[in-house]
Formats: C-alpha cells, sequence, structure tokens
C-alpha cells in the first residue's frame, strides 16, 4: 500500500446558494482544488462524489458522471458515494484506498449539497430518511430528536448542563465569525442565548434540552480535495499533508438497541483505528474536527476519541480547553454548528480545514499555531457510521 498525501483543496462559502446549481457548488469546488494542486491540464484518473440528497432533492441521480463531463475530465471513473452525513467522509476514504492501492495516482474527491433548495421541515425529513425504516422514521422520529433524547440521557449520566453546550455554541459561533466559508459569520453571548429575559425568544427550544444554537444550520456548500501518493506530493513544493491513517466503524441502526444509548462505540472504533494506522495517540493531536451538528455531539466524541475522560469533555469546553490556544482546539473552523453543514460535503470540509491548518496557511486569529497533526470525525446516521481520519504534515 503506497502513502497517500493531499496536493489541493478547494471550498466555496457555505450558506445559501440560489444562485448556483448542486452541479455549480461541485464544480466550483473541484476547479479550486485542481487549481491548488497546479495539476493545469493534467487531469486526474477517478472522481468520487458525496452526497446525500441529490436524487432526493434535485431529482439529479448519476451525480459523479455529470460532474466529470462538466469540468472535462473524461475518460475518468466516477462514483457517486452515498453514506448519510458521512458520504463525504466515505468519498475521501475510496480515494484514499484508490490511490495507496496504486490503481490511480491522481484521484478528485469531493463533496456537496443545495439544501435550501426546500424548506427546513423538508431539509428536516430528508435527513431524517437516513433513520430506521420501520421502527423510526414513520413514526416521526427525526435527527434533532434524536439529539434531544441523547443529550437528556448525557445529562444526566455525565452532569452536562446548558451552560456546557453555551460554551460550545459560543466558542463555534465565535470562530465562525472569523471563516470566510462559514454560513453563519456572527458571534453569540451567554446572556444572548442563556441568560437574558429574551433567550426564550432568541434561543427557542427545537428538541429539548436543546435550542436553536446548539444546533447547526441547514446549509449549501461544497468542498474538494485532490490525493496522490506522497512521493508525488512531496514534489510540489508545498508542505505535503499525508492522510496517516484512517477508520470507519458501525453500530446499531437504532438508539434503543444499544446497550448503552450514550456510548458512541463507532466513533470509539474508527478513531481507534485511524490512530493504531498512524502510530499517533490522542495526545499527538494539535487540532481536530468534530462532527458538532449539535453541540452535544462534539462534547461527547472529544470524549470517545480520547480527548477527554468520559465526564470531563463538557467540564473541559466550559474551562476553554478546545478554544484556539487552548490544549486541544476543536472546531477552530466553526465546526458544523458555524461553518454549516451540507451533508454530502462536510466530511471532506473537515479534512480541508485540517489541511489549511498543517499547512499554517490560515490568518493568525484562525491558526493553531506549529499544528502537525490533524484529526477529523465524521459522524454518520446517529453514530451508527463513522469515519476518522488523522493528517499529519510532512517535513520536506
Amino acid at each position: 500500500m503506497r502513502d497517500v498525501a493531499i496536493i489541493g483543496v478547494g471550498m466555496i462559502p457555505f450558506g445559501r446558494r440560489d444562485e448556483d446549481s448542486l452541479m455549480d457548488l461541485l464544480a466550483y469546488a473541484s476547479l479550486k482544488a485542481l487549481d491548488d494542486a497546479g495539476l493545469g491540464d493534467k487531469s486526474v484518473n477517478a472522481v468520487y462524489v458525496g452526497n446525500m440528497g441529490g436524487g432526493i432533492i434535485q431529482h439529479q441521480t448519476a451525480i459523479a458522471s455529470s460532474l466529470v463531463d462538466r469540468l472535462s475530465l473524461l475518460p475518468a471513473a466516477a462514483e457517486t458515494v452515498e453514506n448519510g452525513p458521512a458520504s463525504g467522509g466515505s468519498a475521501v476514504k475510496n480515494g484514499l484506498l484508490a490511490v495507496a492501492s496504486g490503481y490511480y495516482d491522481y484521484v478528485l474527491v469531493v463533496g456537496g449539497e443545495k439544501m435550501r433548495e426546500v424548506t427546513g421541515w423538508k431539509a428536516t425529513d430528508f435527513v431524517s430518511t437516513m433513520t430506521h425504516p420501520e421502527v423510526e422514521y414513520p413514526y416521526g422520529v427525526t435527527l434533532p430528536g434524536m439529539a434531544g433524547m441523547f443529550t437528556r440521557l448525557y445529562m444526566e449520566k455525565y452532569g452536562v448542563t446548558r451552560e456546557h453546550l453555551t460554551a460550545v455554541a459560543i466558542k463555534n459561533q465565535d470562530m465562525g465569525a472569523l471563516n470566510p466559508y462559514a454560513h453563519v459569520e456572527m458571534s453569540i453571548s451567554r446572556e444572548g442565548i442563556l441568560d437574558s429575559p429574551h433567550s426564550v425568544v432568541n434561543n427557542p427550544p427545537v428538541a429539548d434540552p436543546l435550542h436553536l444554537y446548539d444546533a447547526c444550520p441547514v446549509s449549501d456548500g461544497a468542498a474538494a480535495v485532490i490525493l496522490c501518493p506522497l512521493e508525488i506530493a512531496k514534489k510540489t513544493g508545498k508542505p505535503p499533508v499525508l492522510i496517516a491513517g484512517f477508520g470507519q466503524a458501525t453500530d446499531t441502526h437504532t438508539l434503543q438497541e444499544r446497550d448503552d444509548p450514550t456510548d458512541l462505540k463507532a466513533v470509539s472504533l474508527a478513531a481507534k483505528q485511524a490512530f493504531e494506522m498512524a502510530k499517533l495517540k490522542p495526545a499527538d493531536i494539535h487540532v481536530a474536527e468534530l462532527h458538532d451538528a449539535f453541540t452535544i455531539l462534539e462534547i461527547a466524541e472529544s470524549e470517545h476519541v480520547g480527548f477527554f475522560k468520559k465526564g470531563e469533555g463538557a467540564i473541559a469546553a466550559l474551562a476553554g480547553k478546545t478554544k484556539l490556544g487552548g490544549q486541544i482546539p476543536i472546531n477552530v473552523s466553526g465546526g458544523l454548528k458555524a461553518r454549516g453543514h451540507p451533508v454530502g460535503a462536510t466530511g471532506v470540509a473537515q479534512v480541508v480545514e485540517i489541511t489549511f491548518q498543517l499547512r499554517h496557511e490560515l490568518p493568525k486569529n484562525r491558526q493553531v499555531k506549529g499544528a502537525e497533526n490533524g484529526l477529523t470525525v465524521n459522524f454518520g446516521g446517529f453514530g451508527n457510521n463513522v469515519l476518522a481520519f488523522v493528517l499529519r504534515r510532512v517535513q520536506q
């Protein structure tokens, strides 16, 4: 197996993009990644597209085939990858394995979604189609509903409070306000969403005990990466970013079948596999992008990947240990919470952000000083299909 590196990244601002089609979003991000990789007229061997909603929302399938033609990358191989909100991570994994096997030298991986084309209620319903088709979806179970139940259980077991959740929300909104790619470029205050007499209006419940600012927005957007063998990447002149390890694991499709619904086993297993492959430990990570579709998930994932012991993730967040400059900066991009969550794009966008960090390309107000190793966690379903990647800056 060959070592695989990232030589190009591209992302477009997330948000509401009424003027662009789904194919526009994917093409823009792809062209930015191709340009960043310096490939010029050299084509890629294969294209993997992470997308969950094209067939449902845009009534469009064969998305990867369409994109290859749109970008004049023919006759490159093309595949669309669907794995719920972890579609982007799965697309990266497929591209990684294709290059590692020696079959392809240059692979484009792009994830994208155009979710604002429908109402928020319809978007919630579309995302909920990933729930169990017999015992959950027919009865109106939604992902916010699952997150609310998970949060209540976590509160009861580990003493998490709304104060802890608010600390995560404020941190990520502050970082999103500094990120030009973020959907929500707005800071919030504790008083505005928790203490003010108007906080119920400013921050209404969405799935008790979760409130509006505990949840990510519905977003349009796309992100892309170019993968190639490390030996080729070393000749490009940019600091190569090695995909040093990856892991993927699954858990029961329904929460009620788990021995302990607060135990995100797939997160722990995927991270463990990634760390073992990379020959690194959680303590070696300098920056992480965790899948915070809801504030509770950042707290829970920070424990399940090994940054903190069970029950200490919330305390760490409130103490500022996960801020820029803290013990382990998490979601310096603003995370899903502020950058946004076009579901097919998220896993790729996480990898793009860590690549920026490990190349040391970001402005001081977003750059983790001296970052050499990074982690991403892309959370599919409600923790029933999870991917983790460990990235490492390669010294030349």
